[in-house]
């Protein structure tokens, strides 16, 4: 009997565990899928079609992967969590070279990835503006994961017009 309650005890203990952080790690897994895609296709494409675009004055490869970059920074900012000293947001956008603003969205997808552990189950319903409308943390996360997964359609489109197979459908 004792060995019974001990194993309910420690079976409890691991599902209490489990649910903890369980919106913002649910939101993380679906992110973490996004970005792994986009850095994929960032990777996929060849260098010299960093510089296409479908139309003038839409953004380029190169400008949607750097939209990207800096939007990780922006939200996770409205959320609390100010960019690492060595981010210069105004200057994200500057960056040229497919290897220079891969590591810049790398950079940015590990930063934002990090801030998700930071964020407190009692703190999801907080308010926060976003300088175009305010919505509660929670409702920011969401912002920063849709925002990541709108992208990586918009990059497949680009791929696919350019030739490009995304990876995971070889």
């Amino acid at each position: 009997m004792k060995k019974l309650l001990l194993i309910a005890v420690l079976f409890s203990a691991c599902f209490s565990y489990a649910q903890e952080n369980l919106t913002q790690n649910t939101i993380k897994a679906v992110l973490s899928g996004n970005q792994d895609q986009v850095l994929q296709l960032a990777e996929a494409f060849p260098e010299d079609k960093y510089d296409w675009r479908p139309s003038e004055g839409v953004n380029s490869v190169g400008e949607a992967l750097l939209h990207v970059a800096s939007a990780n920074y922006y939200f996770a900012s409205k959320l609390g969590f100010a960019p690492p000293e060595n981010i210069d947001m105004m200057k994200i956008g500057n960056i040229t070279g497919k290897e220079n603003i891969i590591t810049a969205l790398k950079e940015s997808i590990e930063f934002v990835r990090g801030i998700f552990a930071k964020v407190e189950d009692d703190s999801l319903d907080d308010e926060v503006d976003f300088g175009f409308m305010k919505m509660n943390t929670l409702s920011g996360l969401l912002v920063i994961m849709e925002h990541n997964g709108e992208h990586k359609g918009q990059l497949i489109a680009y791929a696919r017009s350019n030739g490009v197979v995304p990876p995971w459908s070889e």
